[in-house]
């Protein structure tokens, strides 16, 4: 596993820590397809290349903004890693935003040109590539933004509990929004089960209007397409986070298993106490150490901050 912390400065009011790992189970994957990004309040970044962890300084970037994201590479569609990637170094160029409108925009425009990029670069018989992307955008003194496309992940981890935060983007959820699945059904499908198909995700697309056709722009979901049990849990809004409580950004390497529920319920005790870092390590070690029942072999990242009392 790659740890990532100890070059960052986060300053006293915020920590954090991103962890990333080829996986485990019986037939571990051969390459790690998944990528992340923490840029500290100095304008420090880390994030992957080649598998390895890549350093940088971005110029200009205010005092105190952070930025945390956690990409899927979808290596069922070809040149997962490179999507990643490609996706992390223009998230890299993107300036600090301070609003939901301008970090959508920016956002956006990145996907329309990459998704050019490898269209061009795509055999007409290939599956074109995508990544999924959750990101926080954290400006000083101002509450997080989050942004958030496909079936990555992030959770509340606070009280012995562990809430998600995010609605994964998968055919369940389309399910859900056109009156085909109540929530006990989409709970059940989503949570307590693991599927490996997704209906939307950077680069690539979208396939919610029309699950048989790709349109290439991303759609927002929000309480104007949701239904009514997942409507506050919209993909681009202002989050209202709780001092003290350790917030995950995870990738689905870590609940494709058997039982989901009871995989993530292990977390709260994990993090209990823990700095970023050691929640981190500790969420990796577990893993590891007691790999869940029914685990498919995927690659497994993880960043965790946490906002001190």
């Amino acid at each position: 596993m790659h740890l990532i912390k100890n070059e960052l400065d986060f300053g006293p009011w915020l920590d954090a820590a991103a962890g990333s790992s080829v996986g485990a189970g019986a037939l571990p994957r051969r390459e790690n397809q998944d990528n992340l990004l923490l840029i500290d309040a100095s304008g420090h970044a880390v994030c992957l290349s080649r598998q390895a962890p890549l350093h940088a300084r971005v110029a200009g970037w205010p005092p105190g903004h952070v930025r945390a994201a956690v990409l899927d590479g979808m290596g069922g569609h070809g040149n997962g890693r490179e999507a990643a990637e490609a996706a992390v170094q223009g998230l890299l160029a993107i300036p600090a935003c301070i609003d939901t409108a301008s970090l959508s925009a920016h956002l956006d425009a990145l996907h329309g040109r990459l998704q050019a990029s490898f269209a061009r670069a795509t055999p007409a018989a290939a599956r074109p590539p995508g990544t999924t992307l959750t990101l926080l955008e954290v400006p000083p003194g101002q509450a997080p933004l989050l942004y958030h496309v496909g079936d990555s992940r992030l959770y509340e981890v606070v009280d012995g509990a562990a809430s998600i935060l995010t609605v994964d983007h998968v055919p369940a959820t389309v399910y859900a929004m056109r009156g085909a699945l109540d929530e006990a059904q989409w709970r059940a499908s989503v949570h307590g089960a693991h599927h490996p198909q997704i209906s939307q995700a950077f680069i690539l697309g979208n396939a919610i209007s029309d699950s048989q056709q790709l349109a290439k722009p991303l759609r927002a979901l929000d309480a104007g397409n949701l239904p009514p049990f997942l409507a506050h849990l919209g993909d681009r809004r202002v989050l209202s986070l709780r001092r003290g409580a350790h917030y995950v950004l995870a990738s689905d390497g870590f609940w494709a298993c058997t039982d989901p529920l009871a995989l993530v319920a292990r977390w709260p005790a994990l993090c209990a106490g823990k700095t970023a870092a050691q929640a981190v390590t500790a969420l990796f070690d577990d893993f590891h150490a007691n790999p869940p029942a029914g685990l498919h072999s995927d690659n497994i990242t993880a960043v965790v901050l946490r906002f001190p009392p």
